[in-house]
């Protein structure tokens, strides 16, 4: 297959400077480590969750990775993985990863801006909804799995419960 080459449009603003905004006007705490990656910490539901926006350029996309402290172990992984493979079957948007070097469990997405196409904050907002709701959705599966012993089956089935109204 031959490589594509594109001309990479000029863009008005980087789109972390919006990611950056965005994060300011929420009071969240953030790094900026470098002109193409911000850091976020957000609390969600369970935890915090630590959330990195990427722009790749080459690609003009950016992308979301949300990880929240839950390391797994070398004993578990396999579960750990087939936990992921069922959840993922039920995600149209993201998916999760074990990322195995680091042994942590991830939600990543990306928006595609092909083009030259601008974000702009409604869709940088919602990249970062979609990454904390599927983290706040099935935080316990990893949970029941890696602390109560829950089969992957077992561990999802309990994080799909939906409880209606209120106590």
């Amino acid at each position: 297959m031959a490589a594509i080459e594109f001309d990479l449009s000029e863009r008005s603003e980087h789109p972390l400077d919006i990611v950056e905004r965005l994060a300011a006007l929420h009071d969240w705490s953030f790094d900026r480590a470098d002109e193409n990656e911000i850091s976020i910490t957000v609390e969600g539901s369970w935890c915090d969750y630590q959330i990195a926006f990427t722009w790749l350029d080459e690609m003009e996309a950016l992308h979301v990775g949300c990880a929240f402290d839950l390391k797994t172990s070398q004993r578990r992984r396999s579960d750990v993985n087939e936990l992921v493979s069922l959840i993922n079957e039920h995600l149209w948007i993201g998916h999760f990863d074990l990322w195995a070097k680091d042994d942590v469990v991830m939600f990543r997405h990306s928006l595609l801006l092909a083009g030259g196409a601008e974000p702009n904050g409604h869709q940088c907002q919602a990249l970062l909804k979609v990454a904390v709701e599927a983290c706040d959705r099935y935080y316990q599966a990893f949970q029941f799995l890696l602390w109560a012993g829950k089969s992957p089956a077992d561990a999802l089935a309990s994080a799909m419960f939906e409880t209606v109204g209120e106590a």
